[in-house]
């Protein structure tokens, strides 16, 4: 397989590719409510201090691995050192179960899209229930969500019956996932041709219609408004370091599984400073045109920002289409182009995560990569059928905080703490920087070694500290589906990393270099 594999039709290809997967859902629902609610402005000092001691060193650390090793994560991570597979496995594994929800909330998108045209969820209401009425919290928006859209149960132990509007969207999503990876890099080159810039475009548009309107203005103030007390908040620092980890794709294997198909002497740390600044700038263009919109919102209903502003699934479905309701007109074509946007915004994503997969399987276990990709997706579909029934958005929920607060966060610590503390990190940035533009130097390894493992250790200590005493969901959940959603899905997935690692092919430097 060594010397037929797989290549990028061309750095441009690549670069998108790897753009695509780190600007996902998150860059629009999550950052924008995550700054506004850490001190606004002030809060872009924290970030892009987390981005450039953090996150940027991780992405080349990740890009590095792969193109220099090429090989996917357990692959390469194997031969950095054969005792390292583990991680590579543990970070496919993660994402696989973040891709069987992330697929269902595009299935959510697809319904929303058909809906936009007529604008459904701004009249609909169950048989018998109480009229909306925005005063007291009850909206047309929220129940067609909850009631039309999810059904949902009143806990998770009442799983109920599948969507049939759901599965459809469902099997859309993974058929076109299919068509994207199919033949590898091949196809996906072609494919981010239309689906990277296509979000970039809707966002646009989307920005420019919300700050036309009356409140707009308002809106954006309240985005922006530097609270620079909040830097003394240690959480501020904490939101700011995990939006980060977040938002960047590290820790899912794609950053490795991608740049695995570059040829070994093509640039890394230019390429990692490309993808995670155009991220970080769709995030802090996102909070514009979301503001701008629930400024206006904010403005009609005669409320304050803060009374209106959300983030995460509140936002992308109840929040932004009851202000696109209030549009006083376009307000159908302003809809479709939001759940279109989305959808562009998640596909990247979504095939990304199990492209790293079927990379991982088919170069560790020596599969057909197109069997390899088929199965992937029938095994995507059937699992994220749990997560359409009735008691789904409550697995989601619970499964999706431990994926971020546990799975990503172990997979970047371990990374940066083996590679820095247990691996002649030297060695590696040489051959970074033999192939770079931008050199890695001195930089690279002080940040891995002594800011970015630290970090990711206090903030995984921060969050178990939390979490025991503050179980998630503030007694929403009862305790048996937070221990089998939460930490009894991450000790499968770690036993599984242990039980796939096959002792890895090579040694990436023999025992005399490292020595030296």
């Amino acid at each position: 397989m060594g010397g037929k594999r797989e290549r990028w039709d061309s750095r441009s290809a690549f670069v998108l590719a790897a753009i695509g997967s780190a600007i996902g859902l998150g860059n629009v629902w999550r950052f924008p409510y995550i700054a506004y609610d850490n001190g606004g402005g002030a809060f872009l000092i924290p970030y892009f201090v987390a981005l450039l001691t953090a996150g940027i060193p991780l992405m080349i650390l990740e890009m590095g691995v792969g193109q220099i090793l090429q090989g996917g994560a357990p692959t390469a991570l194997a031969k950095v050192k054969k005792s390292f597979e583990w991680v590579g496995w543990y970070a496919i594994l993660v994402a696989a179960v973040i891709t069987f929800y992330y697929c269902v909330i595009m299935a959510w998108a697809m319904n929303y899209l058909i809906h936009s045209l007529t604008l459904k969820w701004s009249n609909w209401t169950p048989e018998g229930a109480i009229p909306a009425n925005p005063a007291e919290g009850i909206t047309y928006e929220g129940a067609f969500f909850n009631d039309f859209i999810l059904r949902v149960s009143d806990g998770p132990q009442h799983l109920g019956n599948i969507s049939t509007p759901l599965i459809i969207g469902l099997a859309i999503t993974w058929f076109l996932i299919y068509l994207s990876i199919r033949k590898g890099v091949l196809t996906v080159g072609k494919v981010v041709l239309v689906t990277v810039p296509l979000p970039f475009v809707l966002l646009i548009i989307l920005f420019f219609r919300g700050i036309t309107l009356p409140g707009a203005i308002d809106g954006i103030e309240a985005y922006l408004h530097p609270d620079f007390n909040a830097l003394k908040d240690i959480n501020v620092w904490a939101a700011a370091f995990g939006q980060i980890f977040f938002s960047l794709s590290v820790g899912f294997g794609v950053m490795i599984a991608y740049a695995s198909f570059r040829p070994k002497n093509s640039d890394i740390v230019n390429n990692a400073f490309i993808t995670s600044l155009a991220n970080c700038g769709t995030s802090f263009f996102a909070g514009f045109a979301v503001f701008s919109i629930l400024g206006y919102m904010a403005n009609v209903q005669g409320k304050e920002v803060a009374e209106v502003a959300s983030s995460g699934l509140g936002l992308a479905f109840v929040a932004f289409p009851t202000a696109i309701t209030l549009l006083p007109v376009g307000a159908q074509i302003v809809a479709v182009l939001f759940f279109l946007m989305l959808l562009a915004l998640g596909i990247d994503s979504a095939f990304s995560l199990v492209e790293a997969a079927s990379t991982a399987f088919s170069d560790e276990l020596k599969i057909n990569r197109h069997l390899t990709t088929v199965i992937l997706c029938v095994i995507g579909f059937i699992a994220g059928l749990v997560f359409i029934t009735d008691g789904g958005l409550h697995w989601l929920d619970i499964i999706d905080n431990w994926m971020n607060a546990w799975g990503l966060m172990v997979v970047a610590f371990f990374e940066a703490l083996l590679i820095g503390w247990f691996f002649n990190i030297g060695h590696l940035r040489d051959k970074i920087d033999q192939c770079s533009e931008i050199k890695a130097g001195k930089w690279w390894p002080f940040m891995i070694k002594w800011v970015a493992t630290p970090i990711l250790g206090i903030i995984i200590v921060w969050n178990y500290i939390n979490e025991s005493q503050h179980p998630y969901g503030n007694g929403a959940y009862p305790e048996w589906a937070l221990q089998q959603g939460g930490w009894g899905i991450m000790f499968v997935l770690l036993v599984l990393s242990f039980l796939l690692s096959t002792g890895g092919t090579s040694e990436f430097i023999s025992k005399e270099e490292a020595a030296k």
